[in-house]
């Protein structure tokens, strides 16, 4: 299992955007700019559906996915950044949907269609040089 470390959640509560990577059953790929996500537990990555259409496609045919984020500082061009790859699954109610609802409303009048919850099975750093 791969463990979602403290400076990793850091990283993640930076980022304005998580970058969210599908694909089609057939392996068509698929990147959007996700504003409502975060680290959910040491494992697990929260992303909020409001407006997914391909995305939501992908993942009910696939969902295996990829989630990257990054923090840069560009004065001494710093950066720290991490992939995180697992499987997504859906939740249409319970507390990690009405909690994610919540804290989507909060910030826009935006009605959510789903939570998404990625169960995070590999992590990559990302930032330069790199491995």
């Amino acid at each position: 299992m791969a463990k979602i470390t403290e400076e990793m959640k850091e990283v993640a509560a930076k980022a304005r955007l998580f970058a969210v990577a599908t694909a089609t059953k057939n392996g068509e790929p698929n990147v959007v700019p996700i504003a409502f996500a975060k680290v959910l537990s040491d494992d697990e990555i929260l992303l909020m559906d409001n407006y997914m259409k391909k995305t939501e496609e992908n993942l009910k045919a696939n969902p295996r996915v990829a989630v990257s984020v990054w923090d840069v500082n560009w004065e001494t061009m710093a950066a720290k950044g991490y992939q995180f790859k697992g499987d997504a699954r859906f939740e249409y109610s319970g507390k990690i949907f009405d909690e994610g609802c919540e804290w989507v409303k909060s910030m826009m009048p935006v009605t959510s269609k789903a939570a998404i919850v990625v169960k995070v099975t590999s992590i990559y750093d990302v930032a330069p040089p790199g491995p």
